[in-house]
């Protein structure tokens, strides 16, 4: 029997009643008391940043507040909403209101999934409210503007001047399956391996009215990773991003966070360039000066404080939001070249066994037959930019056909893996097909371990490209391209290339310390001339320029490949002049 999760939205009358199943009303229970769920949903922002997004989004105390709606999606410990109350009061204040239950009623709507949080929350704002009013309307107020609840199912009128907040970053595998399919049938955007915050989004802006604007502090991965292009799509058509702020290297949260992330102000219309901030100082000052400056479209006041920048945008399509000089540059390269993969490069990800603990060890004590063990390539035998093999191996359970092999021809593999059966069994992929429970979860395919091959491991600061001459087979964390056309060590000079990187952190993600994603995603873009096209003297420089791994040597040779001009390669950088 179909029940139904309803929400008195400001004066209590249902807006609307969105059916949902026995199962996903019990899941939404589950999540609301589930700590593990809280913990890692909940990154508390700092009272300056927040300060900084209200600013940036125009809720300001000299504006009658009172005549606006605000909504919070996921309020957590207050962060945002104590000082929405500060300010809707001081508005009263300056507009020189008398307060009143019928006058604050609907300025404020704010929901939160977890039970034990919103009591604590609402405590705080209960509080918060008695030093302005009567506790009895103070009382009133508290239970009209806060609901506990499931944002994604709970009704709503798009009706909003602001919505505002930090959405909760939760992975999918930690939402009950019964609700995770709920979402993804309400919500086109959650695509792929999208964590929570992408539905939170299209809910959020979605509610805004006509002239409304939305501020979120959040991961900026969705504007470039392949999970985002949905959101990318959707917020395309009919929204414009007025304000991004990269807040990589800063302090924003409470507590630190591997993705840094961004602030992102839209609203429904608009067409002037995105005002960018890169990495400011977190201090009220400074903050300060940048509102004033957008808000009057002048960079220069005190100093360059911000940049028009014209997102680049095309449906599904990666944002940029990077210099003129450097777009140009790389649209000139992805015209005029084709990419790596059409010129004869395959680029691929090492093997993920479910159980490394299990399937890898010393390969000389790996007690197995011997064409059942392969030789393995990790991000630690690459560390000094030249393979030195440590000695690991790891055990491959397929045949030459791709068919597990038959336990029973080959018996030293068989007692191995039954002696650790309770371990390589129990997990997720071999649940789902117990026959086949000593499979890893990726194919191995021997004769790649036999191939010369670049491998790069996933997170680094810097390119860090390393040549495999043909006899270890890649781990899980180390991408890695092969070619029977291009050179490789022609290609690593490429790679290691100041302008490599720039496409790198063009189409990346930054993590902490300024690391980049050298995903395959990404390592796609790459853009290469064909190798029957690269004249001999060419050639010889950028493999010279591997072999010593000099990068002013490696982005020469590159840079003159590419027919970079003077300015282009002063858009790159790093031309060691």
């Amino acid at each position: 029997m179909n029940q139904s999760i309803q929400l008195s939205l400001f004066e209590g009358e249902n807006t609307l009643t969105f059916a949902v199943s026995k199962d996903v009303e019990c899941a939404v229970d589950q999540l609301s008391t589930d700590d593990k769920c809280r913990s890692h949903g909940s990154v508390y922002t700092k009272s300056e940043v927040v300060e900084f997004i209200l600013d940036l989004l125009g809720y300001k105390a000299g504006k009658p507040l009172y005549e606006f709606r605000i909504l919070e999606p996921a309020f957590g410990g207050g962060d945002f909403l104590l000082h929405i109350i500060d300010r809707l009061f001081e508005s009263l204040v300056i507009n020189g209101i008398t307060p009143s239950f019928e006058t604050l009623k609907k300025c404020i709507c704010a929901v939160e999934l977890h039970r034990e949080t919103f009591q604590q929350t609402k405590l705080k704002a209960l509080k918060r409210l008695c030093q302005f009013l009567p506790n009895d309307i103070a009382q009133r107020l508290t239970e009209t503007w806060l609901t506990q609840g499931d944002f994604l199912l709970e009704p709503f009128k798009a009706d909003f001047d602001f919505v505002v907040g930090n959405p909760p970053y939760v992975r999918q595998e930690l939402i009950p399956a019964p609700l995770l399919s709920e979402y993804k049938m309400r919500y086109l955007t959650l695509y792929d391996r999208a964590d929570l915050y992408i539905p939170f989004f299209e809910r959020s802006l979605s509610l805004l009215n006509s002239t409304g604007a939305l501020g979120f502090i959040c991961s900026d991965r969705w504007m470039k990773n392949r999970y985002g292009g949905p959101l990318r799509s959707f917020v395309s058509r009919d929204y414009h991003l007025a304000v991004y702020v990269d807040m990589v290297g800063t302090a924003a949260f409470t507590e630190e966070v591997t993705a840094y992330p961004a602030i992102t102000i839209f609203n429904r219309s608009g067409n002037k360039p995105t005002a960018t901030v890169h990495r400011p100082e977190i201090s009220r000052s400074v903050f300060n000066n940048i509102v004033d400056a957008i808000e009057q479209d002048d960079p220069g006041i005190g100093r360059n404080f911000f940049k028009p920048a014209m997102v680049q945008r095309e449906g599904m399509e990666p944002w940029i939001l990077e210099s003129g000089d450097q777009i140009d540059l790389l649209r000139r390269i992805e015209a005029n070249f084709p990419s790596i993969e059409s010129v004869g490069c395959q680029i691929g990800i090492g093997v993920a066994t479910g159980a490394d603990k299990c399937f890898i060890a010393p390969f000389a004590s790996l007690d197995v037959e011997d064409d059942r063990k392969l030789r393995l390539a990790t991000t630690k035998d690459i560390l000094s930019g030249e393979v030195k093999w440590r000695g690991l191996g790891v055990i491959n359970p397929f045949a030459d056909d791709g068919r597990l092999v038959d336990l029973q021809k080959y018996p030293r593999l068989r007692s191995y893996l039954e002696a650790r059966k309770q371990a390589i069994a129990g997990r997720h992929c071999a649940k789902r097909a117990p026959e086949r429970w000593y499979r890893t979860i990726d194919r191995i395919w021997p004769e790649l371990a036999a191939r010369p091959k670049l491998l790069i491991p996933d997170i680094k600061g810097e390119a860090h490209i390393v040549y495999e001459s043909g006899e270890l087979y890649p781990h899980h964390n180390l991408y890695f391209i092969t070619s029977d056309e291009w050179d490789l060590r022609a290609l690593q000079a490429i790679l290691l290339s100041s302008l490599t990187r720039l496409f790198i952190a063009t189409y990346s993600t930054q993590m902490r310390g300024g690391y980049l994603r050298f995903q395959s995603q990404y390592l796609r873009r790459l853009r290469l001339p064909k190798w029957e096209l690269v004249d001999n003297l060419q050639r010889r420089r950028l493999i010279e320029a591997a072999q010593l791994r000099d990068p002013i040597a490696c982005n020469e040779a590159v840079f003159s490949l590419y027919n970079l001009s003077e300015k282009e390669r002063a858009a790159v950088g790093g031309n060691g002049k």
